[in-house]
């Protein structure tokens, strides 16, 4: 069974293409991402808020 869902993917595919282009920011510092973690994690953040197939988020420290 599939971890992510369809949607995941297309929102990570997004971010990706955001980041290449300089367009994606982080948070409130409007920082340009500039990692891919980061943008995938930005990715799958749009994707669970708009209430796709996503594992929370871990609780690593």
């Amino acid at each position: 069974m599939a971890k992510y869902g369809k949607k995941a993917g297309t929102e990570v595919k997004h971010a990706m293409e955001e980041m290449k282009h300089g367009e994606l920011h982080s948070g409130k510092s409007k920082e340009p991402v500039k990692s891919k973690k980061q943008a995938i994690a930005i990715g799958l953040s749009k994707a669970r808020k708009q209430g796709a197939k996503v594992p929370s988020k871990s609780s690593k420290s």
